[in-house]
């Protein structure tokens, strides 16, 4: 059934009204929150607002490498290290390698680019520092709805956001409501701030809707594959930090290694996949496994216990891919928007930072006794600020890497190394993207297939066993939220042209093609597998697969990642 038959016969929704309802429960939608709530109490004002979380919990579908920056968070609470933060393991080392097949180069300490110098930063799991954040708003009376999807923006007759509605409950396969079935709710507010994160379902509806991309480069994506290990205290290095290029990428593929040491003789590591690569047959999930047979990263595994898996897709493409932020009655912010510094390989502080420059100009706003217009004074505040120069500085990074490693890391130690030391702030030149990245992939028959070893399952692993570390679960009897606007297409094109390419980009086997009964092909999809990483919405090269949101509290639940 269509929403509106459903509530034609089951409704109206329950309405709730607020001065600020904030979609999406991670750093930047609850950084949002606590500016707002701080500056209430500093002006002695009473504000209400509301974060909504599709996770069981704030932090469940939280992944990141991660090196954080405390810049943004020492902003917003600068007694963060009295509060209890989680920030517990400062950085001590840093090396940059550049891999063969067999062997490595170090990077000079002297030549590495500023960009991947970690002095002052801390080894995190961002997941626990969400729920750290989650308990600070709380604390100043922020109400946060963890389990409960945003699965529909609302607008006024105008045309401007007015709030959105949490998806239904106790939906069948069908469509149709159960025995369980229960309606969604609005939310409403003066203004709706979206931090759904990398290619939100929601953000990305706004942006066609309000044209926010027009003259932008188009955006571009990686998708990150990490892991968490225990591992031999011999062979921890609390706070060191590694990085790699190279292999096994070739040379004209976009990726990269990374590895951090965190307390506790545990280790976090990830291979980042840009999503413009060209050959179907790649797997980013295979290739990660594949990186971690390198002598230069076994050695810090051998002997250890992998813990936990996950996957998530990359906001990368800079200043140059940043939409229009504001809109009628709301606003983008962190990676919704796309404010991840993909040079850094970094996005929590952008998140922090631009979450509070919303706030402060939705709570100017609602105390100036406006609604529904543009905060136009969000996008002028980050224009003045140090994340707008740091962005500025990294805006050729990802176009760069297009042309290849070599030209990518030559030309980013020439922006971030050379530049600054003899007083150049920003590059004086600017190179475009003009393709997204679901157009770049080549038909299969242009291309060579990739044979990738099989698991050994003590260094390597397949799919579904690291999907079930990943502890996702989704209620079995719901509507797919892996939606295709073409059943024939897979089959058609994907499977004829591209040899089925959504059966590898997928890091959790989520996508597989089978045989009907009279020999014909069909695509399956196995949607309790889905980890939430979008790669599918972004990569299919036909845009045929569209994510929508499940029902609330579906979906992972990561744990120290």
């Amino acid at each position: 059934m269509q929403t509106q038959e459903i509530l034609a016969q089951y409704g109206p929704r329950e309405s709730m009204d607020y001065d600020v309802v904030v979609v999406g429960g991670g750093p930047g939608g609850l950084s949002a929150a606590i500016r707002l709530k701080q500056l209430a109490a500093e002006q002695g004002t009473e504000l209400s607002v509301v974060v909504l979380e599709k996770g069981s919990e704030p932090g469940a579908h939280i992944l990141s490498g991660a090196v954080m920056d405390p810049r943004a968070l020492t902003e917003l609470i600068p007694d963060w290290k009295a509060l209890g933060a989680p920030l517990n393991q400062p950085v001590t080392a840093d090396e940059v390698l550049f891999l063969s097949e067999t062997g490595s180069t170090k990077t000079p300490a002297w030549l590495v680019p500023d960009c991947f110098h970690n002095a002052g930063n801390y080894v995190i799991s961002l997941g626990n520092v969400t729920r750290w954040l989650a308990a600070q708003a709380e604390a100043l009376g922020v109400e946060i709805f963890p389990g409960f999807a945003a699965a529909e923006v609302l607008y006024t007759d105008a045309g401007a956001v007015r709030g959105v509605a949490t998806g239904n409950l106790g939906v069948g396969k069908d469509g149709a409501p159960t025995d369980n079935f229960q309606l969604g709710m609005e939310l409403c507010a003066k203004y709706t701030v979206f931090a759904e994160g990398a290619r939100g379902h929601l953000g990305r509806q706004l942006i066609a809707r309000f044209k926010l991309d027009e003259g932008k480069d188009p955006q571009a994506y990686a998708l990150g594959v990490k892991e968490l290990w225990e591992i031999d205290p011999a062979r921890h290095q609390s706070g060191l930090v590694v990085h790699t290029a190279g292999w096994p990428m070739d040379s004209d593929t976009y990726g990269g290694g990374f590895l951090y040491h965190l307390e506790g003789n545990q280790v976090t590591l990830g291979f980042v996949t840009g999503l413009d690569y060209s050959n179907p047959y790649l797997s980013p999930f295979e290739e990660m496994q594949r990186w971690k047979t390198h002598p230069a990263i076994r050695k810090h595994l051998e002997g250890g216990k992998r813990i936990g898996y996950g996957a998530r897709a990359i906001t990368a493409g800079g200043a140059l891919s940043l939409p229009k932020t504001v809109f009628p009655g709301g606003a983008l912010i962190g990676c919704e928007a796309g404010y991840l510094n993909a040079s850094r390989i970094k996005g929590s502080h952008a998140a922090i930072k631009t979450g509070m420059l919303a706030a402060e100009a939705a709570y100017a706003a609602v105390v100036a006794g406006r609604e529904h217009d543009e905060l136009d004074a969000y996008p002028a505040a980050y224009e003045a600020s140090w994340l707008a120069q740091e962005l500025n500085q990294a805006r050729n990074f990802k176009a760069w890497f297009k042309k290849g490693v070599y030209m990518g890391s030559f030309m980013t130690g020439v922006e971030q190394w050379l530049l600054p030391r003899i007083g150049i702030k920003s590059p004086p030149w600017t190179i475009h993207r003009t393709q997204p990245d679901h157009a770049m992939l080549k038909p299969a028959a242009e291309c060579q297939p990739i044979v990738y070893p099989k698991p050994d399952n003590q260094l390597t692993f397949d799919r579904l066993t690291s999907v079930f570390i990943s502890n996702t679960h989704h209620e079995e009897h719901q509507p797919a939220h892996l939606t295709l606007k073409d059943a024939s297409v897979p089959v058609a094109i994907n499977l004829a042209k591209y040899d089925g390419p959504e059966s590898r980009y997928c890091p959790a086997g989520v996508y597989e093609y089978v045989k009907n009964p009279d020999n014909s092909d069909r695509l399956q999809i196995n949607a309790q597998n889905c980890v939430h990483c979008k790669t599918c919405d972004i990569k299919d090269p036909t845009q045929n697969i569209v994510w929508v949101t499940p029902e609330g509290g579906g979906g992972p639940n990561y744990s120290g990642m």
